[in-house]
């Protein structure tokens, strides 16, 4: 959804070997999207969208740079954001306002530190009510995958707002500096998409999208750890914080790691 351009040093360490990544399939019918229905998309003022999941029935995961106005870098009012659980051509199993929402404690939108603002760009929404449909069920989360794990990501993009798409695997390529970076495929309004490993207890999810990237002609995903974190936001919630900053929104410069073996890298918000 951002489009905010900015630099960042990138710790790549040298080949290993990973599964096949699956191509984006998009999720048109009821059968295909079963399972899937608790992510949804976040509209945010007729503007632009994001992705969010369910992780209870009255609260939504998703990144907390979209709480924010890129042109102003203020804080967007709640009365403007809607959750529409399922959203599927045209139609939504559950439509659901904002009541509160909160980002993790430790965010700043206007941070001149990259690699934190990627890695703690969370927020949770608690919704006016819960969703109480037996086809729409909240997800667990897990701790980060290791580097090399199998992982997948449900999104809408820009070019795929109508419904949303499933890349079954991609890959977790580098965990550094409490960023990871995957070999998942977004775009423009993937922001907040949850990336899921399949456990014995079925998807859950392990991060969310907070960039995209390019580095040497390849296109990468940046997602925030879920590990403390998310207890976290929890517990700001339950408190009734409200962490929400303001300010420009300029470039940055993201180090990943320690400052061996560069590669440069264009960062966008997804």
């Amino acid at each position: 959804m951002r489009t905010v351009l900015a630099a960042f040093v990138l710790i790549f360490s040298a080949m290993f070997t990973h599964a096949e990544e699956a191509d984006l399939k998009r999720l048109n019918t009821g059968v295909d999207s079963r399972g899937w229905e608790g992510v949804g998309r976040l509209d945010i003022g007729g503007k632009g969208f994001c992705t969010g999941a369910l992780v209870a029935p009255d609260l939504v995961l998703t990144a907390a740079h979209c709480l924010y106005d890129k042109t102003t870098g203020r804080r967007i009012d709640l009365d403007q954001m809607e959750f529409l659980a399922g959203w599927r051509n045209g139609r939504a199993l559950a439509y659901r306002g904002i009541r509160r929402a909160v980002t993790h404690p430790s965010y700043r939108f206007n941070t001149s530190n990259g690699a934190e603002r990627v890695q703690m760009d969370l927020a949770l929404l608690e919704l006016m009510q819960p969703i109480r449909n037996t086809q729409v069920q909240p997800f667990m989360t897990a701790p980060r995958p290791h580097r090399g794990a199998e992982v997948g990501v449900v999104s809408y993009a820009h070019d795929r707002a109508e419904a949303p798409s499933l890349q079954e695997v991609c890959n977790v390529l580098a965990v550094q500096a409490g960023v990871i970076v995957l070999s998942c495929d977004v775009d423009f309004g993937s922001s907040g998409a949850p990336i899921f490993q399949m456990t014995p207890n079925g998807a859950q999810i392990v991060s969310v999208v907070a960039a995209k990237a390019e580095m040497d002609g390849e296109q990468v995903a940046l997602g925030s750890d879920l590990t403390t974190a998310y207890r976290e936001l929890e517990a700001e919630l339950a408190n009734n914080r409200r962490t929400f900053e303001t300010g420009p929104n300029g470039p940055q410069r993201i180090v990943v790691g320690e400052n061996r073996h560069h590669t440069g890298a264009k960062f966008v918000r997804p």
